[in-house]
């Protein structure tokens, strides 16, 4: 099923109804945050993609020399608070709401979708920036939210993963690919596991989806998951959905000016290259095209009208978590067994990789293709320690985000980061 164009998270609840209305705008803020801003973050901060705009402010994150008074850090960090606000508001008023007007089982799930949205938007502020507020229950104001201190990186992290675990209880175990369920939550548990390096757990996780070949599998050819209009494919796991009424601005920030976009995000040569040299990119050179100035863009998100879903969990991506979960065990000859599936799904050989450093690069270099133009390597560098080897970014206090300007000055409790 695929959710209906938002309403308003600030509606009343008072039943079953109003419940489903006020959770459609609990996605509406996940699909506002997930749109431009906060993943632009991730791909400027990386090595795939360079800026074609003028803008000094997004030059900044490409420079790694971002201000706490940078626009982009200060509406998505609003955004996801935004989205934070609205799930709040949603597992209170369906808890208190009395069992003749909503029935047990659609309160658990919608109180679940709630939880699992809360706890992406924590991961996501804990990687991005750290340590931050935490805030699990509804505020009508900013001053509702003043005073309170920041959290550290690993307690903001915990916050994640105290909302999945009551989101797992929650949800039904069912496959959806547009709004939360078990599996979902699984999903997000097994990237959890993996930023926090528990091995085991992230393997146990992965394997509930990979080992669920009935619901997902790795599609063949590599853009048989985006090509030709199509939603939902069996190789997702979660993505937002976009329609008619709410595009998604990802399409006109790279596609180019022929086809009504503005190319401000670009492939760069290397990653263009890598992408097109059959021994590493094969199939996934479809991800880029050339424009009638001979110039590349990026081309997963291509539809007209901009209807293009955000993907935000795939299955290749519990692949590839998994396959580094089992280098990181020493199980070697498991990592390249999942190493290979990418690989084979891609249309190149198996890897030649060995020992556990060369399996655990050839993964790293794997994941900037499969999720090139996901907003994935920024934030894989970071957490490998990779970050100054690839990326000349040695000063560690770059790795996160500044706490933006605007929330220091309205709020004495908040301290910024180090080094900004």
């Amino acid at each position: 099923m695929e959710p209906r164009a938002s309403i308003s998270g600030e509606n009343i609840i008072v039943d079953e109804v109003s419940a489903n209305a006020a959770l459609n705008g609990v996605y509406s803020a996940l699909r506002d945050y997930y749109s431009v801003d906060f993943q632009s973050i991730a791909y400027l901060s990386g090595d795939n993609i360079q800026w074609t705009g003028s803008q000094s402010q997004v030059q900044e994150f490409i420079n790694h020399r971002v201000n706490a008074e940078n626009p982009t850090v200060s509406s998505s960090w609003n955004g996801i608070y935004v989205a934070i606000n609205r799930a709040n508001q949603v597992i209170y008023d369906v808890s208190v709401l009395a069992d003749d007007v909503i029935s047990e089982n659609v309160k658990n799930r919608i109180a679940g979708e709630a939880y699992f949205i809360r706890a992406l938007a924590y991961f996501d502020l804990a990687r991005t920036w750290g340590g931050v507020p935490l805030i699990t229950t509804p505020t009508q104001s900013v001053e509702d939210n003043s005073g309170i201190p920041r959290s550290t990186q690993a307690e903001t992290y915990a916050q994640a993963l105290a909302d999945l675990e009551i989101a797992e209880t929650l949800l039904p175990e069912n496959t959806n690919r547009f709004q939360a369920t078990r599996k979902t939550a699984w999903a997000l548990k097994a990237r959890y596991y993996l930023y926090n390096q528990d091995w085991q757990q992230t393997i146990d996780y992965a394997s509930r989806l990979i080992d669920d070949r009935a619901n997902y599998e790795l599609l063949e050819p590599y853009y048989a998951f985006f090509a030709e209009g199509v939603t939902g494919t069996r190789e997702s796991v979660f993505e937002i959905f976009y329609n008619a009424n709410e595009l998604n601005p990802h399409r006109g920030q790279w596609q180019p000016q022929q086809n009504g976009g503005t190319r401000q995000w670009a492939p760069n040569d290397t990653f263009a290259s890598l992408l097109n040299d059959p021994l590493t990119g094969g199939t996934r050179s479809a991800l880029v095209a050339r424009d009638n100035q001979n110039r590349w863009y990026g081309n997963l998100y291509y539809r007209s009208p901009a209807t293009d879903p955000t993907y935000v969990i795939r299955i290749a991506e519990l692949y590839l978590i998994r396959a580094e979960a089992y280098a990181g065990l020493g199980q070697l000859e498991n990592a390249l067994t999942d190493l290979n599936a990418i690989r084979h799904r891609a249309n190149l050989a198996d890897s030649e990789a060995a020992t556990a450093n060369e399996i655990l690069l050839a993964i790293e270099n794997e994941r900037r293709l499969e999720f090139g133009l996901e907003a994935h390597r920024w934030f894989d560098l970071v957490r490998t320690g990779r970050a100054a080897a690839v990326l000349g970014v040695t000063d560690s206090d770059r790795y996160l985000m500044p706490i933006p300007a605007e929330q220091l000055l309205t709020d004495q409790a908040l301290e910024q980061n180090p080094g900004y």
